[in-house]
């Protein structure tokens, strides 16, 4: 008795662990909007992306090898990594070209699509499956999106009217749902550091090669301080960080509650807009981000009946 309760604690001690990475998880996701706005115009996308991975990934094994994670096993099936580094290529790519004629609020609102998403692939790739109360949440966490990306205006969601920046960065939310559920199915335990490395190096290999001529065009002298400020937020906080806190979270919660934590993203990018002197959004679109909070609300008292 007292060994399975011990055991019990420990599984409820590890999920807490996982909550709390993914708060942090929001507010380091959801800086990367308004800057993302902020540098958009003197940068390409692509080029932004490939030298963010590259700096990460210097970085990542750097801490790894000085952990002592640089294991022979992390360099086995090296496919895994260019496969879960294309999926989030694709999603940095897509995030900073929508930002270029998107609102920050709005491309939040889009990443709040994540846990429908989600789900649905870790049922596929997983067979994780949605209890009702989640699917409920989902389904009003997908609401509140719509009311943002809509601007909530009920004509334009009757037209369907979404801007090009929101098209654009849907699909890699596509991409970005899919790499929670299958990170869990292609890890074999590997470090988590020389784990993320690994896919950091191969996302800097495949966009340094798709992005190649823009890179050699690219006049790095000429670039305003703010897009290095950016590059190194992006590069440490956005990407190396987040690819730990995912990789942390996954591994103890389901993928879809690790995705629920996008919901928060709306909000804290209001939070990060009015710190930076950036103003608030407008007041119609508020009631969808209100709605998306309520979504995440909803899961976390899931996760408490789970554990009575």
């Amino acid at each position: 008795m007292l060994n399975r309760t011990g055991a019990a604690e420990g599984r409820l001690g590890e999920a807490g662990k996982g909550h709390l990475a993914m708060l942090g998880f929001a507010m380091i996701v959801a800086l990367s909007f308004p800057f993302g706005a902020m540098v958009g115009p003197y940068i390409d996308p692509a080029v932004l992306t490939a030298v963010r991975f590259a700096v990460a990934a210097a970085v990542m094994w750097a801490l790894a090898l000085g952990a002592g994670q640089a294991e022979v096993r992390v360099f086995r099936a090296p496919w895994r990594y260019f496969a879960l580094a294309g999926l989030f290529a694709l999603y940095f790519v897509t995030m900073f070209e929508g930002l270029k004629t998107a609102e920050p609020v709005s491309m939040a609102a889009v990443f709040t699509l994540n846990p429908a998403l989600t789900a649905v692939f870790g049922w596929l790739v997983v067979r994780q499956a949605t209890t009702a109360r989640m699917a409920l949440a989902i389904a009003i966490g997908g609401a509140g999106a719509l009311w943002v990306i809509f601007r909530g205006d009920p004509s334009a969601l009757a037209r369907f009217e979404i801007g090009r920046g929101e098209q654009v960065y849907f699909w890699g939310c596509i991409g970005h749902a899919l790499y929670s559920p299958l990170l869990r199915r292609l890890n074999r335990g590997e470090p988590a550091l020389a784990f993320t490395a690994a896919i950091l190096t191969a996302g800097a290999a495949i966009l340094g090669l798709w992005a190649a001529p823009d890179i050699l065009a690219t006049d790095w002298a000429a670039l305003p301080p703010v897009v290095w400020w950016v590059i190194l937020y992006t590069a440490l906080m956005a990407t190396g960080v987040t690819f730990l806190i995912m990789r942390f979270a996954t591994l103890r919660l389901p993928s879809a509650k690790v995705m629920a934590y996008t919901y928060l993203v709306p909000s804290c990018v209001i939070l990060w807009q009015l710190a930076l002197g950036q103003g608030a959004p407008a007041a119609a679109v508020l009631p969808g981000v209100a709605l998306t909070v309520i979504s995440l609300l909803l899961l976390l008292k899931d996760e408490d009946a789970h554990r009575s």
